[in-house]
């Protein structure tokens, strides 16, 4: 990873936070009812919320023994996870008839103490500048059965940072021993950077340390794959576009039964998701800055076309090592789904694969839904914009996506360039002489 490719925090609020998040965007990240009623309103999924406690006479209003056996107690304004109490089940203890809960951290509570911290939390115990905040009784979401053997007793979450409607980077941040069953990092919480083509996790830290196991065991925490990737993806660019932030950080919970849910955002999310991805987000955000995303569906392509991992192409089913020659036959897929057999290149010297303008047409490849971007090329005819489009194509059996420039090829017999980008998994032969 290298340095000029890192974001700093300064760069993060001055060129992008300061930038393009709007004051309103910024007053819904600071408050998690806001955040609720701006989710409620668009249609985005979220933990429900059973109470609101905003003075001291709501404290004592509310009927203790209608709360269901599992909940979160919050503050509205409260950072870093403080504050915060997750509890997991009603208990009665012997001999008494007495209304308690055990949390996470397996401690007993009951109404007086929840009544306590509630009024800790109305005085401002735990926001920011200590002033006046509100409480809230949230739905327990509880740990997916995809993470049970990586996530201790509390639930784990899934940073994604958005700009300009492309998912830039995320992670999956596991609770530990040592983080009280909390998925926060300065805590004690593993960080597992994900790969955003394939949501398969590819490597790990721990307080800043690579670790290839989950601690105390021999649980790999590369090659988790996250559930409902797709749809994680989508919600993420939905709360970007519905709160007026240009640069916000998502953290997306999995329930068990309701699946993707939106826990909170955040205007400036914290830098630690470079390492946990060994990949600088500076980098990512100027190749993403000056694009123009046209929706949410437009900047999730434009995503897994420039930022997936290397380690998803060594994940996937077919990991077999297929030979080919220099030329070929690959099978495109036009803009109606059909299979067009075209002859084509494989050229290991070229990182991009090129595709004949007039062949591109043809297929219906040209549609502006299915451009990418455009970038300036310099060329003997001066510096033109050659549109780069999503192209599928089909090379000795196997199925290859990949992002595709439009060149003019008329003079040339193959119309078809393939890059090495795009030529992972294969193995060009040297017995094949070039045409």
């Amino acid at each position: 990873m290298k340095l000029s490719s890192i974001l700093g925090l300064n760069a993060r609020t001055q060129l992008f936070s300061y930038k393009y998040n709007s004051t309103s965007g910024k007053k819904i990240c600071n408050s998690k009812l806001l955040t609720a009623k701006i989710l409620k309103k668009s249609g985005i999924p979220h933990p429900e919320i059973f109470k609101v406690f905003r003075r001291a006479s709501d404290i004592e209003k509310f009927k203790w023994e209608n709360l269901p056996n599992s909940f979160a107690l919050k503050p509205s304004r409260g950072m870093g996870g403080e504050g915060i109490i997750v509890v997991k089940r009603k208990t009665v203890r012997q001999g008494s008839s007495k209304l308690g809960w055990l949390t996470i951290q397996r401690t007993r509570v009951g109404v007086e103490d929840l009544k306590l911290h509630i009024q800790d939390i109305l005085e401002g115990a735990y926001s920011i500048g200590n002033v006046p905040d509100i409480a809230f009784i949230q739905e327990f979401v509880g740990r997916h059965k995809a993470f049970r053997k990586y996530a201790f007793r509390g639930t784990p979450d899934i940073r994604i940072i958005v700009f300009n409607k492309v998912p830039m980077m995320a992670m999956l941040r596991l609770p530990t021993k040592e983080s009280y069953g909390r998925a926060n990092l300065h805590q004690g919480a593993i960080a597992a950077g994900i790969d955003i083509a394939t949501g398969i996790t590819t490597k790990a830290i721990w307080h800043n340390d690579f670790v290839t196991y989950k601690p105390g065991t021999k649980r790999k925490l590369r090659g988790i794959k996250i559930p409902e990737w797709e749809k994680v993806l989508e919600i993420a660019v939905r709360c970007q576009e519905q709160t007026g932030l240009g640069y916000v950080g998502v953290d997306i919970v999995l329930h068990p039964e309701k699946g993707p849910q939106v826990l909170e955002l955040n205007a400036e999310p914290g830098l630690s998701i470079q390492l946990a991805n060994m990949a600088g987000l500076r980098k990512r955000l100027d190749r993403v800055d000056e694009l123009t995303v046209r929706d949410m569906d437009h900047g999730i392509k434009i995503a897994k076309a420039l930022f997936a991992s290397p380690f998803s192409d060594r994940v996937r089913q077919d990991e077999v090592v297929k030979i080919v020659n220099t030329f070929e036959n690959i099978k495109i897929k036009d803009s109606q789904g059909k299979k067009l057999l075209v002859p084509a290149k494989l050229d290991t010297g070229a990182w991009r694969t090129s595709i004949d303008k007039k062949l591109a047409d043809e297929l219906g490849l040209l549609k502006k839904s299915n451009i990418l971007w455009s970038k300036k090329v310099r060329s003997a005819l001066g510096v033109e914009e050659r549109p780069v489009i999503d192209l599928i194509f089909w090379l000795s059996g196997k199925r290859v996506e990949t992002n595709a420039t439009i060149a003019d090829r008329s003079a040339l017999r193959r119309k078809v360039v393939v890059g090495r980008k795009a030529l992972k998994g294969f193995l060009l032969s040297p017995a094949i002489k070039r045409q």
